[in-house]
């Protein structure tokens, strides 16, 4: 095949005349290696000879037979022309591994393969030919060409400082209030699509360009805790990413937001009395040899909320609870971690109790179903036998005694 340079590529390789074309499949100004790196600085033909080869070759896909030979081979050198234009519009630098900008810990990416997409232009990345950077913090990705363009600080920043979230259910404010412009990035947008179309936001209730909102969904905490509702809603780039960093994080307290979803949620119930057992089980692991070593309470390390406190949920919790998921894993840790007090170590057996009451039955523990504790010594017995009593805790009264002893007790000369 004649070697032709691109910007003398033969005229009838452009020209309206289609009588050749399905026999010049493979030329499209190709035969030139378009592929290799670019020397030196390129000139406005350059990339304007490629960009109607680029047409071109599109044109002839649409004419050659569907799913045939041929236009399969054509649209891999389509492929590839695009690469071609896109490395001579941004040629490789030498860039540096780690740039810092508004907060954001951006890491050069060595990817080359994984395709993505910039989080500024909302154009593709080509990690064949093009340099881009991940934020460590919040993820957000972008060209190399596009970071010093980037106006909004890492949203793990607004995470460590302002760890809640908006509890109003789509808290919309109005177009006019945003002086009719993106509520990030300042372009002018409006509900009829000029000059650019705005979409609405539906956890901060904002709206936003096409550039800063990409249609994305994700589960609102609002809906949640209002409605029960887990059904994924659209949302901007910036609430998608500040919603997935926080998604783990145990900072709704459901009794003070919302009380009455305990009422209507039963597996909200099941849940919070199981966390309530485990809270009385962590005394018998922390004091016992062999639970420390088997390392029992590990097996939360993925929620360590749930052995410091029961009313805390993250937003994961809530999505796993309506799920069934967390009901039947905590199930599973709950029996492993009453089987080893109950039944395999015997210094935990030790720290049992007798109901007091009754002084009847099996030993007793704290987060046995049909027991009672003491709000004030933390003495158990069984529920029937403390609410049937009449009387004063047994506990308490020689307590009460011993310490009345020692305040009529005359000092010691």
């Amino acid at each position: 095949m004649p070697h032709y340079p691109l910007s003398e590529a033969k005229p009838e390789l452009f020209s309206g005349n289609r009588t050749h074309s399905s026999d010049r499949t493979m030329d499209l100004g190709l035969a030139e290696d378009h592929f290799s790196r670019p020397v030196g600085s390129f000139v406005a033909s350059d990339i304007e000879q490629l960009k109607l080869a680029i047409e071109e070759c599109k044109k002839l896909i649409l004419e050659l037979p569907e799913h045939s030979e041929r236009q399969k081979d054509t649209v891999v050198k389509l492929i590839h022309l695009r690469l071609k234009l896109q490395e001579l519009k941004d040629p490789e630098e030498d860039e540096p591994n780690l740039r810092i900008l508004l907060e954001h810990r951006f890491s050069k990416e060595k990817s080359k393969s994984v395709k993505q997409t910039c989080d500024k232009c909302s154009t593709i990345i080509w990690g064949l030919i093009q340099t881009w950077y991940t934020c460590t913090g919040c993820y957000y990705r972008c060209h190399s060409k596009c970071m010093n363009l980037i106006t909004k600080p890492c949203v793990r920043s607004k995470v460590s400082h302002q760890s809640e979230y908006e509890l109003s259910i789509c808290p919309e404010i109005g177009l006019d209030r945003q002086d009719y412009r993106c509520a990030e990035c300042r372009t002018p947008i409006s509900l009829r699509g000029v000059p650019s179309e705005a979409r609405q936001c539906d956890y901060t209730g904002q709206y936003y360009c096409s550039s800063c909102h990409w249609n994305d969904t994700a589960v609102i905490p609002a809906r949640v805790i209002h409605n029960w509702e887990f059904e994924p809603r659209k949302v901007c780039r910036s609430s998608l990413r500040y919603l997935a960093l926080m998604m783990s994080r145990p900072v709704l307290k459901l009794k003070e937001i919302n009380p009455l979803l305990f009422n209507f949620v039963e597996e909200l119930v099941e849940i919070r009395k199981l966390r309530q057992d485990i809270l009385l089980m962590k005394p018998y692991f922390i004091t016992c040899k062999e639970a420390m070593e088997a390392r029992l309470l590990l097996q939360l390390q993925d929620r360590q909320h749930f052995v410091e406190n029961d009313d805390m949920y993250s937003l994961q919790d809530l999505i796993d609870i309506s799920s069934g998921r967390l009901s039947c894993s905590l199930t599973e840790i709950h029996t492993t971690f009453a089987k080893h007090i109950k039944l395999d170590c015997e210094r935990c057996q030790a720290k049992g109790f007798v109901c007091e009451l009754c002084k009847e039955g099996d030993i007793l523990f704290p987060f046995d179903s049909h027991t009672s504790l003491c709000h004030d010594c933390s003495a158990v017995f069984h529920r029937d036998c403390y609410y049937d009593n009449s009387t004063t805790c047994p506990r308490c009264a020689r307590m009460n005694e011993r310490k009345q002893d020692e305040v009529e007790r005359p000092p010691y000369l």
